[in-house]
């Protein structure tokens, strides 16, 4: 904290003194790991609660932003001169985007087969409960199953939104975007990452964490909570997670859905780096490389008349 006190007088040196600082808690917190990553070995000690709240302050801390903005501020001037660096990173991060959008896809059939089983199971044989397992039962009311139909579409929302996004899938509202120069365009991509993508999931992320995790544990942390706060309150800490639904025999596991909305954010800020290094690459080396490396899904013929035609 030297240097942000010695500096902190105007909001250039506030910003020079995290940025400098961000570099020192990153090696700290790799060479400290156990002091907030205990925790995963939960055995109830003393240690393994402050470990959690350590774990719990610095996952939306004013530190953890300073450290990205580090990270992204060496890969980017790394990148200008070495730029297979930065292509090795967008094909990494769309890579990663397409894998988990393709995964959380099948979702949305088995929510379709979920449904036609509950009408099915209600309609023609009146059941009231629904059981599975191999080895162990697993039985819920037939409104729990009807009520966990939210968790799949919000599977979907949630976790395949950065994939449509590298798909090229979103709807975009166009006032001047096209009428400009290829540059431009990607110059404007690039002001939308950083000042549009990445400042919205930060703020979403921050209210998101502590907002699940006052889902998980009591007392509740708050993002007013100075780290000494948290950790001050780690001896009267205690798993509480959420099992409450909105109806007695409905869907029980809310705290998933803030679980979701953290995986949201994170994936929209992986990829808002990565599609702000893309559009650097394709602005930087011209309009040959544009679209290079993408890994779009392609219609078979007769899906692809069938969108010409909707066309």
């Amino acid at each position: 904290m030297g240097l942000v006190e010695a500096w902190g007088g105007n909001p250039v040196g506030w910003i020079a003194a995290h940025l400098i600082e961000g570099f020192y808690n990153l090696v700290y917190a790799l060479t400290h790991a156990r002091s907030w990553l205990d925790w995963l070995s939960w055995e109830n000690t003393v240690e393994d609660k402050e470990s959690l709240m350590r774990f719990i302050y610095f996952g939306a801390s004013r530190e953890f932003l300073f450290v990205f903005i580090d990270l992204f501020l060496v890969l980017t001037i790394a990148g200008m001169f070495y730029r297979p660096l930065l292509w090795s990173i967008v094909r990494g991060l769309e890579a990663f985007a397409n894998r988990i959008g393709r995964t959380a896809a099948w979702a949305g059939l088995a929510m379709v087969i979920l449904q036609i089983l509950i009408i099915f199971l209600q309609r023609v044989f009146a059941v009231s409960q629904i059981s599975f397992g191999f080895g162990f039962s697993f039985a819920f009311d037939v409104s729990w199953w009807s009520e966990s139909l939210k968790f799949y579409n919000a599977i979907i929302v949630a976790l395949c939104a950065t994939y449509t996004f590298v798909q090229g899938g979103h709807v975009r509202v166009d006032l001047i975007y096209s009428g400009v120069s290829y540059r431009t365009k990607k110059a404007i991509d690039m002001f939308g990452s950083i000042f549009f993508m990445l400042p919205a999931a930060f703020i979403v992320w921050l209210y998101g964490w502590f907002f699940m995790w006052r889902h998980l544990i009591v007392p509740n942390p708050s993002a007013s909570n100075s780290l000494d706060q948290l950790v001050m309150k780690a001896r009267a800490l205690r798993w509480n997670v959420e099992t409450i639904g909105f109806s007695p025999n409905g869907f029980n596991a809310y705290f998933l859905f803030k679980m979701l909305l953290l995986a949201y954010t994170g994936t929209v800020i992986i990829h808002a780096v990565a599609f702000f290094y893309r559009s650097f690459l394709e602005r930087k080396e011209g309009e040959a490389s544009d679209g290079r490396y993408h890994d779009k899904d392609v219609l078979g013929d007769a899906q692809a008349e069938l969108v010409a035609e909707i066309h």
